[in-house]
């Protein structure tokens, strides 16, 4: 059986994606383009009202692309809004994620019950940095995504089993695992037996020590490094990990801002001000004086005046963020900002939007020129290209292999 996976959407989404396909790997089955597949799976993304169009698209573009594939719609846009992917055509079946993975192991779609190897999302066709989904859900509910309705409330994998993962990979000769959540930050599992509870933080002390001799002589141990978590989870604890690992826990957190302004925050439903925000990243440098920090801003979002956009640039130079996403505000229907009168005009948007990419950039070298001739460790992700741990990606030398953990001068 020959399949195609579309992935749309977030890191957590990509995650899931390699796991369908290297389980559909596992079972017998051969990756190929869609035109050519038996079952296409497409992973769907709705966190705003252009995410949702792009996903759409995507799956008529598998149905325009192969005229006889089953074609699977799952994630987060399928738990919205099911019946439109099914209107689309008789081809379409809907299925949440567990359903889809259980029907894989069941041997569905004339694949193979007996799995022929384990199912790592290792080699050919795959990222050298492998993220391994620990946390889902989320407990939230900003006023601009509906993420927290598609996907439910917030829930936590047994520590046993993310660890059964880590080493598998370790083992693999995975070099750089990147641990993923929807609200990474909350991940929080409890022992139904002894009570005692496990968080981030202590995932990653697990974490370390159960795979530190799991590498050749020579070889650099794995690292882990954080996807991206929220301000409120910052906490002592996670800190004093980041500070004491020497670099197995990457030195680089990704801490979504959103924006500068204490009223929009208010507005967006964020727990933190603008103020707890800058002593969060204010205690992170003094305690981990190596970090990179990057962040998520929105711009253009409902009421935001010239001012407030002014505080958002301020805070994102006093936070010397080493990368910026700039997120122009879209419309999510069903959210509550986008039943707001006050939007801003969509040229108002753009400018701001550009104005802040300036912004990320001018930070972004900045950054690298303050570590310019420091030395870090870095993962080869192809070909003439590595991810230092401080999340910069510099030249590789043309004998390292994809895969391979290299010391390198930026």
């Amino acid at each position: 059986m020959k399949y195609a996976v579309v992935n749309l959407g977030c890191k957590v989404n990509r995650v899931e994606s390699d796991a369908f396909a290297s389980s559909l790997d596992a079972h017998g089955a051969i990756s190929c383009d869609a035109a050519d597949a038996d079952l296409i799976v497409v992973n769907t993304c709705t966190v705003t009202g252009e995410a949702e169009k792009k996903t759409r698209k995507a799956v008529r573009g598998a149905l325009r692309a192969n005229d006889r594939a089953t074609v699977i719609v799952t994630g987060c846009a399928a738990a919205i809004d099911k019946d439109t992917f099914l209107a689309m055509d008789p081809r379409v079946r809907v299925m949440g994620k567990a359903e889809l993975a259980s029907s894989i192991d069941a041997g569905a779609w004339g694949l193979d019950a007996a799995a022929h190897g384990p199912a790592l999302p290792v080699g050919e066709g795959y990222r050298t940095r492998v993220g391994v989904k620990v946390q889902d859900g989320c407990n939230n509910a900003c006023t601009y995504c509906v993420v927290h309705v598609a996907r439910g409330k917030a829930t936590s994998v047994d520590p046993c089993e993310v660890v059964r993962q880590c080493r598998a990979l370790a083992s693999a000769g995975v070099k750089e695992i990147v641990l993923t959540g929807i609200n990474l930050g909350s991940y929080r599992w409890r022992d139904e037996e002894t009570g005692e509870a496990t968080g981030l933080a202590d995932l990653l002390r697990m974490l370390l020590e159960e795979t530190a001799d799991l590498h050749k002589d020579g070889e650099y141990p794995v690292r882990f490094r954080l996807s991206s978590v929220e301000p409120r989870d910052v906490h002592d604890d996670l800190i004093e990990v980041l500070a004491t690992a020497g670099g197995r826990v990457c030195r680089h957190l990704h801490l979504p801002l959103q924006s500068g302004n204490s009223k929009v925050l208010r507005e967006m439903h964020r727990p933190y001000n603008a103020e707890h925000f800058e002593a969060i990243v204010a205690n992170l440098y003094e305690r981990v004086p190596e970090l990179s920090l990057s962040t998520d801003i929105i711009c253009g979002f409902p009421g935001e005046t010239e001012g407030e956009f002014e505080d958002t640039l301020r805070v994102a130079r006093t936070c010397r963020f080493s990368k910026i996403h700039v997120f122009p505000y879209s419309k999510r229907e069903g959210t509550p900002a986008a039943a707001r009168i006050d939007q801003v005009p969509p040229g108002v948007k753009a400018d701001r939007a550009q104005r802040l990419r300036d912004l990320g950039d001018l930070l972004r070298d900045n950054e690298r020129e303050a570590r310019k001739d420091t030395r870090e460790l870095a993962v080869v992700e192809e070909e003439g290209i590595a991810l230092t741990e401080s999340y910069f990606e510099v030249p590789a030398p043309k004998n390292a292999k994809a895969g391979e953990m290299i010391e390198i001068t930026l």
